[in-house]
């Protein structure tokens, strides 16, 4: 996977703006992270006919989801003047006021399975009971194998950096987020399923 700086100018439609830029690349990917502002957002909230839209000057807080040749499906969150916070999916006309800041992430276009296992058993015990998929340069991933290790717990790590791995994992969780944690083979969440894990002490039960 390689990450890409993308500066969008006042005026840029956010959405548009990712639309043409991932159907030049022709590869997959996903945002990893955006500072900026709008002067209108126009996003989709969930059972309303029609996008909600809002003028003024807007903080972007989060843009998340993935972008692909085929379409892109964002969601986003931003505050008004009056810290109202405001979010859903992000539809065209959503416009840039004096500029945005997003580092998106694409997959290379061969794939290249990654699957490295750190343990901290011998060879003589058993497979780690907890397995962890996670992407590069996710700050959520890098926090949960900071806590992991923290206390010496043994798990396989599985690295997502192609489109391939990226569905696959998908359709065994149901989930697009990162980071994702598997016991037993059975999903039960990203970063705050573990950490509610470490805090009543459970986690150490996998050393």
């Amino acid at each position: 996977m390689r990450s890409l700086p993308v500066k969008l100018c006042p005026g840029s439609d956010l959405r548009l703006s990712l639309e043409e830029l991932i159907s030049k690349e022709q590869t997959s990917g996903f945002v990893l992270g955006v500072v900026g502002n709008l002067s209108k957002a126009a996003f989709q909230c969930p059972g309303r006919p029609e996008p909600t839209v809002l003028t003024g000057n807007l903080e972007i807080i989060t843009l998340n989801g993935t972008l692909a040749p085929e379409g892109v499906h964002l969601h986003l969150s931003l505050s008004d003047a009056d810290c109202n916070v405001w979010g859903g999916h992000l539809e065209p006309g959503t416009t840039v006021l004096k500029g945005a800041d997003v580092l998106v992430g694409l997959f290379e276009k061969e794939p290249l399975l990654v699957n490295s296992t750190i343990s901290t058993t011998t060879p003589e015990l058993s497979e780690p009971r907890i397995e962890i998929a996670v992407l590069p340069s996710c700050p959520w991933c890098n926090r949960a194998l900071r806590l992991l290790r923290s206390v010496d717990a043994s798990f396989n790590l599985l690295t997502i950096d192609n489109d391939q791995s990226f569905e696959l994992l998908s359709k065994r969780s149901k989930m697009t987020t990162f980071p994702q944690v598997f016991i037993d083979g059975d999903f039960i969440g990203g970063y705050e399923q573990l950490a509610e894990l470490h805090r009543t002490g459970k986690l150490t039960d996998f050393r």
